[in-house]
């Protein structure tokens, strides 16, 4: 919903016809001069600094030993699933959820870690699930 004014009327209806009495006129103010009233309060301006500062936040550069934690539990999650997945087929037992699962896992590990051979242990456990994601596939 649009407000246009104190009123809430909006700039293309016409206010009915006021009854004079007396001599004296009754006169809206200028459209013009409201128009400049309410670009001068400017709320998106507003939202859109705070739109600014949010994404300035998330470019501040993070912990690398966070995100090497962060890039570890990844890692782990994965081997987990896959282990799920392995544990499923031997059994006879294959939950056809453990797809969606690896999925996931296989998106969270798309990021970088900071750490060259973490990234690249990282990049060969995103290879397995890329290939049993393949194989889930064919079936």
């Amino acid at each position: 919903m649009r407000i246009y004014g104190a009123n809430g009327a909006t700039p293309g209806t016409q206010a009915p016809s006021a009854r004079r009495t007396g001599g004296s006129e009754f006169s809206l103010p200028d459209m013009a001069s409201a128009t400049e009233s309410r670009a001068a309060a400017a709320p998106k301006a507003t939202a859109t600094a705070t739109i600014d500062a949010l994404l300035a936040l998330q470019g501040v550069e993070e912990d690398p030993v966070e995100r090497r934690r962060r890039s570890v539990r990844r890692g782990r999650g994965a081997l987990d699933v896959l282990d799920d997945l392995k544990m499923g087929l031997l059994s006879g037992n294959f939950d056809p959820s453990i797809v969606t699962r690896l999925r996931t896992a296989a998106s969270e590990l798309k990021s970088s870690s900071g750490d060259t051979g973490l990234d690249a242990v990282l990049a060969e456990i995103e290879l397995r699930v890329e290939v049993e994601l393949a194989k889930a596939r064919q079936f």
